[in-house]
């Protein structure tokens, strides 16, 4: 096209710019923006709005935030291109800023601005933000919007709020797919299992199908509770529907006869998938490590490698959980080599928890701790936490009260840690000190950081 006399317009760049995105091409998608300089259309509100979201998706959100503020008079679409980016990035309070700030320049938001808003609120301690752009929905009509609801509904599901999300959701005369699905899976995702697979009878009787991604979901729920019975009516459900070729429900169903203890089921599944990934590998060898069957799961993962399927980070992380099981301290110290030196990976926190147990476990709690104090700072509670628990089981109380000692550094309100250092101190004889720490608990460690609105016409 390009070596042609037609030139790419406004709608052209628009799609590269999204294939960009959905490729997670961060390289070309800075090639395309070059190219839409050169072309002059970087002041058209529907590439720019296209190089916001494209940007914002694969993480640069400063550089979304440079092109959304070159535009001397952004329409609603960019508004809510960059309001949404940000949430995309977790920059909830920035968003909240910028939704301000568009009313405060006569900018009316429609519902994709206030989903983009209310999506952003990922964290249970931001309820009184939601709930106070839920009061701005309900006095300017957004209620009926269907849309809205949903996300109005997982937000509370999220924050386990499920009194307010079942209001919401009642609130609606005839719920959509999306509405069931975003009620369903909060109360799968978010710890209330039984009522997740109550609703999902209820949406039946209502003659709603359900969607791959939403039968994901409620084997995960089934999985936490350990019941095998529902589950194998979901899987039912899952053959009746033709849902057995989708690899994600598959790999749940394998995640979820593993963790009710039926191991033999999961592999069956595995076994008849006729297209496998890196995602049903996961599963497998996440199900057999759990099971103490390391051995297996190294075999599956030579396996995943000899038919092409590459591995991440999860992968590693179900191998290191394996050793773990299996008390195999070399395998994992030979798996966490390979997943850094020969597959370029960075260790996250969850490998780290791993290793952190599998030399604790093993006696070496010495190296343990050496390998925590060679990360950079500040390092997650998490592996502070799986140390502390490695000590209590082998009964370390020195080193416990120094690991217990960081942890509250870095996380004053966390109880867990406190009552184990409570059961160490018990355990040493401790009792005085064991006294004092359960009074300091009573007694409440700090307060909860408080939140004020942004002033404005709105009432926001």
């Amino acid at each position: 096209m390009l070596s042609s006399e037609t030139k790419p317009d406004n709608f052209t760049f628009a799609c590269i710019l999204r294939a960009c995105s959905e490729n997670f091409d961060l390289q070309r998608l800075r090639l395309v923006h070059g190219g839409v300089v050169v072309s002059g259309l970087g002041w058209d509100s529907i590439v720019s709005s296209s190089l916001v979201t494209a940007y914002s998706k694969l993480g640069p959100v400063s550089e979304a935030s440079i092109i959304f503020n070159g535009i001397l008079e952004p329409d609603l679409v960019l508004w809510n291109s960059m309001i949404f980016g940000y949430g995309c990035c977790g920059y909830w309070d920035k968003g909240l800023l910028l939704f301000s700030r568009m009313q405060s320049m006569g900018k009316q938001p429609d519902g994709y601005t206030l989903v983009g808003l209310i999506s952003s609120l990922a964290d249970p301690s931001l309820l009184e933000i939601g709930q106070g752009i839920h009061g701005f929905c309900l006095k300017n009509g957004f209620d009926s919007n269907a849309h809205i609801v949903s996300v109005l509904v997982s937000m509370y599901s999220r924050c386990k709020c499920s009194n307010s999300a079942l209001k919401v959701f009642d609130s609606l005369l005839e719920p959509d797919l999306v509405t069931w699905s975003a009620l369903i899976t909060g109360f799968s995702q978010f710890g209330d299992s039984e009522k997740a697979l109550i609703f999902f009878k209820k949406m039946n009787m209502e003659g709603k199908k359900a969607d791959p991604i939403l039968i994901a979901s409620l084997l995960a729920a089934i999985a936490k509770l350990a019941i095998v019975g529902p589950g194998s009516e979901i899987h039912s459900y899952v053959l009746r529907h033709g849902f057995e070729s989708e690899v994600m429900v598959s790999s749940a169903l394998i995640d979820m006869y593993s963790k009710c203890g039926f191991l033999r089921l999961g592999i069956q599944v595995f076994e008849r998938m006729l297209e496998r990934n890196t995602i049903s590998y996961n599963s497998l060898i996440s199900a057999l490590g759990l099971h103490g069957l390391a051995s297996d799961a190294f075999v599956i993962f030579k396996e995943m490698l000899e038919k092409g399927c590459e591995p991440d980070e999860s992968t590693f992380s179900a191998l290191l959980c394996a050793c773990c099981h299996a008390g195999l301290v070399r395998d994992g110290q030979e798996y966490f080599r390979k997943m850094t030196d020969e597959f370029g990976m960075d260790a996250k926190t969850e490998h780290y928890v791993h290793m952190v147990k599998l030399l604790g476990m093993a006696g070496e709690l010495e190296k343990a701790y050496e390998l925590i104090q060679s990360l950079p700072e500040p390092v997650d509670s998490g592996i502070w936490g799986a140390l502390l628990s490695c000590c209590d089981a082998l009964g370390n109380f020195e080193l416990a009260e120094k690991v217990a000692q960081q942890l509250f550094e870095h996380k004053p309100m966390k109880c867990t840690y406190k009552v184990m250092l409570s059961n160490i101190y018990a355990s040493d004889g401790r009792w005085d000190d064991a006294r004092k720490l359960r009074e300091a608990m009573k007694g409440g460690m700090g307060k909860m950081p408080g939140v004020s609105w942004i002033g404005g016409n709105s009432g926001l």
